[in-house]
C-alpha cells in the first residue's frame, strides 16, 4: 500500500528499521529469516514507501523474535497506518507513541513546546520531573527508570547539532509549586541556564497577556522529517500530521509571537505578540526564583 506518509507509518517504518539493524541483520538476511523472497520488498517497508499488512509486521517480528512490550509497540504502530490522525487511548499505544515522540524529536529541526500550566518536559529539572512522578503516582519501583527516560529526551537540545527550541510558557507554570519550593527555585534556575543556549528561547506568557490560543491546552509543535503536533491528557495521546492541521497550530504559535518566526526567516511577520521577549522572560523567571527562595 502507497500512499502520503502519516505519523504512525513514519513511526512503523523506523521501528522496522531499528530492530532489524539492533540484531545486525542485512536486508537480505531478515528476507531470508522471514521467507521473503526480494529484500527490497523489506527496504521499501522501512523507507515507508510501502506499508506492510499485519501479517507481515508479525512475520518479521517472529523471524527477529520480538517479544513482550516491544512486540507490543511495534503492532499497535501496524494499526490504522492510514488514518488522518493517531489517537493513542490503550497501555501498548501509548507506549508506542512515546516512542515515536521521541524518534520525531531526535530528527527534528524545530521544536515549539507550548506549556502553560507546567515547566515544558524538555526543560524540565531531574528534581522536577520526579516530583511530577511522584505526586502523580507513578509506582516506586518505575521511578527511577521513567525519570531516567524523560531526563535522556534532554538530549535533542544540548548534544551536538541541537534543535532549536522555542518553549512558550505560562506564568503559573512558574508559580505552581511542584514537590516544593526549594525544587521550583532549582526548576526555575535552571530554566534560564538552558534558555541561555544558543538554540533555546524561552518566552514567557505573562498573566496579564489576555486570551491566547495557550489557554485551550498545551500542544508541541515538531518540524522536521516528519512534522507533526502533540496534544496529551491523563487518558489518551494524539498525533495530529495533517497540513490543514498543522498549520492551524502554526497560527497559534504565530498569533502568540507575533510572527517573530517568519521574520526569523525573511517573510512578513504576522499575529498578536503576546508573549514577552526572551529577555524580560528571563528576568520574571528570576525574579520569581527569588521571591520562592526568600519565602522557602
Amino acid at each position: 500500500m502507497a500512499g502520503n506518509k502519516t505519523a504512525k507509518r513514519h513511526a512503523l517504518s523506523t521501528a522496522l528499521k531499528n530492530l532489524r539493524e539492533e540484531q545486525g541483520l542485512t536486508l537480505r538476511a531478515l528476507a531470508e529469516k522471514a521467507g521473503y523472497e526480494h529484500a527490497g520488498t523489506i527496504q521499501r517497508w522501512e523507507t515507508g514507501q510501502r506499508t506492510p499488512q499485519l501479517e507481515d509486521v508479525g512475520r518479521l517480528l517472529d523471524a527477529m523474535e520480538v517479544q513482550g512490550e516491544r512486540r507490543e509497540e511495534v503492532i499497535a504502530y501496524a494499526n490504522g497506518t492510514d488514518e488522518p490522525r493517531w489517537l493513542a487511548i490503550t497501555l501498548p499505544e501509548q507506549r508506542a507513541m512515546l516512542s515515536a515522540l521521541i524518534d520525531f524529536q531526535s530528527t527534528a529541526k524545530e521544536i515549539v513546546a507550548v506549556s502553560p500550566l507546567l515547566i515544558p518536559g524538555l526543560l524540565q529539572s531531574s528534581e522536577y520531573i520526579r516530583a511530577l512522578m511522584v505526586e502523580g503516582g507513578v509506582p516506586a519501583d518505575e521511578l527511577g527508570t521513567r525519570v531516567a527516560v524523560r531526563v535522556g529526551r534532554r538530549d535533542v537540545i544540548t548534544r551536538r547539532n541541537p534543535a532549536n527550541l522555542t518553549a512558550i510558557i505560562g506564568e503559573a507554570a512558574l508559580r505552581q509549586v511542584i514537590g516544593s519550593r526549594e525544587i521550583m527555585v532549582g526548576q526555575l534556575r535552571y530554566l534560564n541556564e538552558l534558555g541561555a543556549l544558543p538554540n533555546v528561547e524561552i518566552r514567557v506568557l505573562p498573566f496579564t497577556s489576555g486570551w491566547h490560543p495557550a489557554l485551550e491546552g498545551p500542544f508541541t509543535l515538531i518540524e522536521g522529517e516528519q512534522p507533526v503536533v502533540n496534544l496529551e491528557n491523563r487518558r489518551s495521546g494524539l498525533f495530529l500530521h495533517e497540513e490543514a492541521d498543522l498549520e492551524l497550530y502554526r497560527d497559534a504559535v504565530r498569533f502568540m509571537l507575533g510572527g517573530e518566526i517568519e521574520r526569523k526567516r525573511g517573510e512578513p511577520g504576522q499575529g498578536r505578540k503576546v508573549a514577552m521577549s526572551p529577555a524580560a522572560s528571563a528576568e520574571l523567571i528570576a525574579e520569581i526564583a527569588n521571591e520562592m527562595e526568600t519565602t522557602a
